[in-house]
């Protein structure tokens, strides 16, 4: 059974890619697990106790085409069903893509954000990415620290693995720091454009 957390990043998913396209199950999926599987193992096991939850909550509908043989019908309903995401499915991906806490900066979740990044506002992604980087600083401090404590205990080997996390880390925060960087500058450059319009005289009608 999925945690809590998990079902929340689950449900984020879910939503975002529906809201894409309405999907049959198995396209679902298949594109969840292309989407979740980069940042952590997903159980199909997990998904239509999830969308069984969406439906009862009306974020999502199912679309059942009329089969005329009673017993295909039955044997394809499943795979004929075509998932589609409701108003109110619609308002709660987006109060979805408002949080900006820590469970969005996790490892679990932050993959999940940034995949619906080109749908969430700019100030929501700029605290989403500056979390991730100052949860991923900690994350350094607390490596090194082992790795100075433990460098003379361990062999070769372990070092290395040490020394590959420690590198992995730093490439993130490396990354981060590029995008947190073209953020600022494009919500400045935004900035300065509402301000030149703001002052720039109007036309006055005759």
């Amino acid at each position: 059974m999925a945690t809590r957390k998990g079902a929340g990043v689950l449900e984020l998913a879910v939503l975002g890619l529906l809201h894409e396209s309405p999907m049959h199950g198995y396209e679902l999926r298949k594109r969840l697990n292309a989407l979740l599987g980069m940042f952590r193992a997903f159980s199909y096991g997990t998904l239509y106790p999830c969308l069984k939850q969406l439906l009862a909550n009306g974020l999502i509908i199912e679309d059942r085409p009329e089969e005329p043989n009673a017993t295909l019908a039955l044997q394809s309903r499943r795979s004929k069903i075509v998932y589609k995401l409701t108003a109110d499915g619609k308002e709660r991906l987006q109060n979805l893509l408002t949080e900006a806490g820590p469970a969005s900066w996790e490892d679990e979740g932050f993959g999940v954000h940034f995949a619906f990044f080109s749908h969430t506002r700019a100030d929501v992604r700029l605290r989403i990415l500056e979390g991730r980087r100052s949860r991923l600083e900690e994350r350094l401090e607390s490596v090194r620290a082992a790795l100075g404590r433990t460098r003379e205990r361990v062999d070769s080997y372990t070092l290395e693995l040490q020394n590959h996390g420690l590198e992995s880390v730093e490439r993130e925060v490396r990354w981060l720091n590029e995008l947190i960087g073209r953020e600022r500058a494009e919500q400045e450059q935004q900035a300065r454009s509402f301000e030149s319009n703001k002052d720039m005289p109007r036309d006055k009608g005759r």
